[in-house]
């Protein structure tokens, strides 16, 4: 089947790896078994949750040019999070929100990602914060939907 998830999941992991502002945020593609302590992540194609369902994107789509080509609409879930070992859910909220922020520049940059028959925005979020005895977590969750041809 053909999609064009992959790439572009593969294009904002690429964005993230060389945007010298998340030059102290690990970026990765999909969850990852690790014993790496940072604080600040952004993973894409990742719910943030790790007892969740893991989704990564979903995708729809219909035929254009008398069923040569598609049209997919997608949906890419990009998680930005922020820990600290103490409880400033203030600091931890704000520095998710500056994670996200930079996606938001990608795509407000060039809604293609340059990408080819593509045009990409963000279309929604959702913020969760959490504390426990290892200290505050702040997690955005962003949408980053768009269509391209297949």
């Amino acid at each position: 089947m053909g999609s064009r998830v992959p790439e572009v999941i593969d294009r904002l992991v690429e964005l993230g790896k060389a945007d010298g502002a998340l030059k102290d945020v690990r970026v990765a593609d999909g969850p990852e078994v690790t014993e790496d302590s940072s604080e600040d992540w952004l993973i894409v194609g990742f719910d943030g949750d790790p007892a969740g369902d893991m989704q990564a994107a979903q995708t729809v789509g219909g035929w254009a040019g008398l069923g040569r080509r598609r049209e997919e609409q997608w949906q890419i879930t990009v998680a930005a999070i922020a820990s600290r070992g103490d409880t400033d859910v203030r600091a931890a909220r704000m520095r998710a929100y500056e994670i996200g922020a930079r996606v938001e520049a990608w795509v407000l940059a060039d809604p293609t990602l340059g990408l080819l028959e593509l045009e990409a925005a963000i279309e929604a979020s959702q913020l969760t914060q959490d504390q426990n005895e290892d200290g505050v977590q702040a997690l955005l969750l962003l949408t980053v939907a768009g269509r391209g041809f297949t």
